[in-house]
């Protein structure tokens, strides 16, 4: 808990605004003495962005070998991929993808060895990272690979927390990929994760419905009656405090979602699509996993890269709730 933390940071896809917010971020040298930034990427592509970027204070790396070589008060700069590399603002390429695969193979390197405390990762474009060596849907199913545990998609903010039983399913395989057994399994892991993480020691649990008014009584589907409630029903006789199924438009519209700790949506969108209308510069946390992952809750974001526009907020909040979970991991673990 005394310890200044090591945070790694991967560079993301080089064509999207990943340098830019972390430039802007690293020019208020304040940031170093909250803990060691170790960014995992090119030299290249963060000198080409600082040109661009006259409007703030350049940022001094120093180039590391690795975590372990790491200053305290410094931008540490680990190198990635080649440094012949070209950078095209706002244009997906394969050369973009290789790199933001470069970064974040190293940064799980050297989390898993524990040189790093936690990792935030810049956005990158899950289409031009394929590869024969990285064939992954997302950042998420990568660390499912990589560390132990089931993860577990969770957005957070100061207002809500939302976490997804299904994450990158097409929607025409949603109501199918449900079962009673993985519900139950997502709403503790939600209840987990509450308490470890975030510090709520009972927390409340909110779980949505699939259709359209919670299936009304059976008219618009049967996946309430059949899957959610018998979920919902199993884990609060384990003791959680599961409640539910709600029906997901009037339960945002209405402001209910205040009333709990922890939200559950059934797929991608229906959790997504109202956290990221309510709460601006919300975070990416991959809960239930050995270490700790972050992110912004934005993308790649290529109609703006390269202007100098980007708000770094999101991913300064990433920073900031990858060291406020790792601490309170810790406190967990000592109580």
């Amino acid at each position: 808990m005394s310890k200044r933390l090591k945070i790694g940071i991967t560079q993301g896809d080089t064509n999207g605004v990943g340098w830019e917010v972390i430039l802007k971020i690293f020019s208020d040298n304040r940031m170093t003495e909250l803990f060691t930034p170790v960014i995992y990427g090119s030299s290249t592509a963060a000198a080409f962005y600082q040109k661009r970027l006259n409007d703030i204070e350049p940022v001094k790396f120093v180039v590391v070998d690795g975590a372990e070589s790491a200053q305290q008060g410094r931008v540490n700069l680990v190198e990635c991929g080649t440094k012949e590399l070209s950078v095209t603002p706002g244009k997906p390429s394969k050369v973009g993808g290789a790199a933001a695969a470069a970064a974040l193979t190293k940064a799980i390197e050297e989390l898993k060895n524990g040189a790093i405390d936690a990792m935030v990762t810049a956005p990158i474009d899950k289409e031009m990272i394929q590869s024969d060596t990285f064939s992954f849907t997302g950042h998420t199913e990568f660390l499912a690979k990589e560390l132990d545990g089931e993860p577990l998609m969770i957005m957070t903010s100061e207002l809500m927390r939302v976490g997804l039983v299904t994450i990158h399913v097409p929607v025409s395989q949603v109501a199918e990929s449900l079962s009673k057994e993985l519900i139950v399994e997502r709403i503790k892991q939600m209840n987990a994760s509450m308490r470890q993480d975030f510090g709520i020691v009972r927390p409340k649990v909110a779980v949505l419905a699939l259709n359209p008014h919670a299936g009304d009584g059976g008219l618009l589907g049967k996946e309430e009656q059949e899957v959610i409630k018998p979920a919902i029903v199993e884990a609060y006789e384990d003791g959680v405090l599961a409640f539910g199924p709600f029906a997901a438009d009037g339960f945002f519209a209405s402001g209910q979602f205040k009333n709990y700790d922890a939200i559950l949506a059934m797929y991608h969108d229906q959790g997504l699509a109202p956290f990221k209308t309510l709460t601006p510069n919300g975070v990416n946390f991959t809960a239930s996993l050995s270490e700790v992952r972050t992110s912004p809750d934005h993308g790649v974001a290529y109609d703006i890269a390269g202007k100098g526009v980007a708000d770094e907020q999101a991913m300064r909040n990433a920073i900031y709730t990858a060291i406020n979970i790792v601490r309170r991991r810790c406190e967990w673990q000592e109580w």
